[in-house]
């Protein structure tokens, strides 16, 4: 799509066939050139930008761990600058979340997405804060996520990363400087002993594996929503 077919011709043929396009891209241009002309819904269910449908996900697990999304710690470690951090940004600004990234110079959120969220932010109570000391931003976490070092389009960096991004994994350590009870969250799939040491992987504050299941719950509900299915999810 984009090279033999243009995401305007895909979206007017296939919104005749369906009644949802879910579209799994590169750019985030493409979602949007697709939900320009499509005549249903388009769920973004990844792009380069943003990663909603996973944060939905994160955020049920959030609310089924700790019964409450407003006024949760969440902090991120690793590379700042992709979709998942993006997303969760976006959220923390609409549901009042305090909202930290810990990452190198350099690796920092899009200052659009930040600047939308802080704006957000505003109203919800929420807040935004990015520093480049993962020891400051852990320090009373109740949710600490990470995701991969080396997204989409970055492979080609992958030698520099490695030796970048090492301070900022989610270790042992790391997770005592959050709240005793703090959860330890990853999107899956996981480079043990890369972004997060293996033993708090497989640990027993880690829900990934709940995580994981839950976007099938989250999507199926996204799903219901904009189908406008008279259900209780």
């Amino acid at each position: 799509m984009g090279s033999r077919e243009e995401p305007k011709d895909v979206a007017e043929v296939v919104s005749r066939m369906g009644d949802i396009i879910m579209a799994r891209t590169f750019k985030h241009s493409t979602c949007e050139e697709l939900a320009a002309h499509s005549r249903v819904p388009v769920i973004n269910a990844l792009s380069d930008l943003e990663h909603p449908c996973q944060i939905l996900a994160d955020l049920l697990t959030m609310q089924e761990v700790k019964g409450k999304l407003e006024g949760l710690n969440v902090v991120f470690l690793g590379d700042g600058n992709n979709n998942v951090t993006h997303t969760l940004c976006l959220a923390a600004g609409m549901l009042g979340m305090h909202f930290k990234v810990g990452a190198p110079e350099g690796y920092f959120m899009d200052s659009n997405i930040v600047s939308r969220a802080k704006k957000m932010a505003t109203e919800s109570g929420g807040s935004i804060t990015e520093s480049s000391d993962p020891n400051e931003v852990v320090k009373d976490a109740d949710v600490v996520i990470t995701d991969t070092w080396i997204s989409m389009g970055d492979e080609a960096e992958k030698e520099q990363r490695l030796t970048i991004f090492p301070p900022y994994q989610v270790s042992e350590d790391i997770m005592k400087l959050a709240k005793n009870d703090a959860i330890f969250m990853h999107c899956l799939p996981a480079y043990r002993d890369k972004e997060v040491a293996a033993a708090v992987l497989d640990g027993p504050q880690s829900v990934a594996y709940q995580e994981a299941e839950n976007r099938l719950h989250a999507q199926k509900g996204l799903i219901a929503w904009l189908m406008n299915l008279d259900t209780q999810i």
